[in-house]
């Protein structure tokens, strides 16, 4: 059987082309809720192989082919994992045609077994993904750049590195084992090396220990110490290295607002909470001074909760809401600050690019909403019922007093008054949006129609 999935990209053929021949796009094209990772990306969409791992190891092994490599008009890849390809055979076409000035129709044309209806999500997801992703990296366009990341690995650092590859821009991964590529360097976080930064454009900083967890001592001194030290120091390095970065952005959080806010607009210039996190996070944000009195400029990036199915809360509640078995957590009055990972990665892009931002801005949706308004709006995208609230005592359980009451129980009602005054456009500011997005249940996904599936069918 033939299958075609198409939808329309506002930008020019020769641009689509080449970018998916970037690293990074396969990373950037694989929906967040399948259970798959990519284990290597293709060196050239003419014969180069790519590799995604499934569960229990499996792999899907996709090899271009040559014969139908014709850029900027398409090109071919195939199933060819030995045994299961005989099982599932795979043949994908991928084509680009110019639809008038700056517009292209990127189809995907599939010969397969495989049923449509199992496929109609992940195309119109693609075809989403691309759209915005070019649409990010021309608003956020800067002459390519070395970009050092720590933490790039992690669920920000991956999807962040692999829209900053796409848009041209050299990333160098800061690992804490010995280096294995070019593009790696090996960073010891209570001691750096002096040239760790050398030839680098900018830093972002996004390592550090999950807060996630009973909130103990030996938790609590985990947090920290992952934060503060390895901050400082490498500030301290980016402020002494003559020929290193000239802008340094480091992941923070909203807890510096404390846990009990309640319905106080809480903007960029409110003042510190009170309570571990407000204390930690108060300490992280200043160890980055280093670098500012040195004359870099310095983005804070206050992030709210990061919304992914790969990750995070989402990843949690993901199978629990599909099976029914969701509700609301205590009350469910409280504010919850949250921001897709999308629209994360566009905040980092912005903050690495725009040289009128610096300081503290808060990363979270212009939206934000009760955990109560959550629970709907979440069951409603996966067209499942909620109504078996969590009681207050499971949390507490689960991660202490002081935990539940910073974590599951925190009501912040933040604002990113920074972003919006910079007229920062955001990809999904509602929450049906977003989590339709990364759930696969927009509407071109549950139909045949949509904002960019303009052909969608099955021969």
């Amino acid at each position: 059987m033939v299958i075609e999935f198409s939808g329309v990209v506002s930008a020019p053929l020769d641009e689509v082309f080449a970018w998916h021949g970037l690293p990074g796009a396969i990373t950037r094209l694989t929906p967040p809720w399948q259970p798959v990772r990519v284990g290597s990306e293709a060196g050239s969409l003419r014969d180069g192989t790519a590799e995604l791992v499934l569960p229990g190891g499996l792999k899907w092994i996709a090899a271009h082919e040559a014969a139908g490599y014709e850029p900027p008009h398409h090109f071919v890849d195939r199933f060819s994992t030995p045994v299961l390809s005989a099982v599932v055979p795979w043949r994908h076409t991928h084509r680009f045609e110019a639809d008038g000035p700056g517009r292209t129709v990127v189809t995907d044309r599939v010969e397969t077994p495989v049923p449509a209806a199992l496929l109609r999500k992940m195309f119109a997801y693609r075809h989403r993904q691309l759209a915005e992703d070019l649409a990010a990296q021309r608003r956020h366009w800067h002459e390519p750049l070395t970009v050092a990341v720590t933490g790039a690995s992690g669920l920000v650092g991956t999807a962040l590195t692999a829209l900053l590859t796409t848009g041209g821009h050299r990333v160098i991964r800061l690992v804490r084992r010995a280096a294995r590529t070019p593009d790696e360097r090996t960073w010891r976080p209570e001691e750096p090396d002096d040239r760790l930064l050398d030839g680098v454009d900018a830093v972002v900083h996004l390592a550090g220990a999950s807060v996630a967890g009973r909130f103990g001592e030996r938790h609590r001194r985990a947090v920290r110490e992952s934060r503060i030290g390895p901050t400082r120091k490498l500030a301290e390095l980016a402020a002494r290295t003559p020929d290193g970065p000239g802008v340094f952005v480091s992941a923070s959080a909203v807890g510096f607002y404390g846990s009990e806010r309640g319905d106080e607009v809480l903007a960029e210039s409110a003042e510190r909470g009170e309570g571990f996190l407000a204390d930690v996070v108060g300490e992280w944000e200043a160890a980055t001074d280093p670098a500012a009195a040195a004359g870099i400029r310095v983005v804070r990036v206050r992030t709210g909760l990061v919304l992914s199915p790969r990750g995070g809360v989402l990843r949690l509640q993901y199978p629990l809401f599909a099976a029914g078995l969701g509700g609301p957590l205590g009350t469910g009055k409280q504010w919850m600050p949250w921001i897709g990972i999308d629209d994360l990665t566009d905040v980092y892009l912005r903050a690495i690019t725009d040289r009128a931002l610096a300081g503290v801005v808060n990363a979270v949706s212009p939206q934000p909403v009760r955990n109560n308004d959550y629970t709907r709006v979440l069951a409603g995208v996966l067209h499942r019922p909620a109504v078996l609230a969590v009681p207050s005592f499971g949390p507490r359980l689960l991660l202490g007093a002081d935990g539940a009451r910073e974590l599951a129980f925190a009501d912040q009602r933040v604002q990113p008054q920074r972003l919006l005054d910079a007229g920062h456009q955001f990809r999904h500011p509602w929450l049906r949006d977003a989590l339709a997005h990364l759930l696969g249940a927009t509407p071109e996904a549950e139909s045949t129609g949509g904002p960019h599936a303009v052909r969608h069918g099955a021969r």
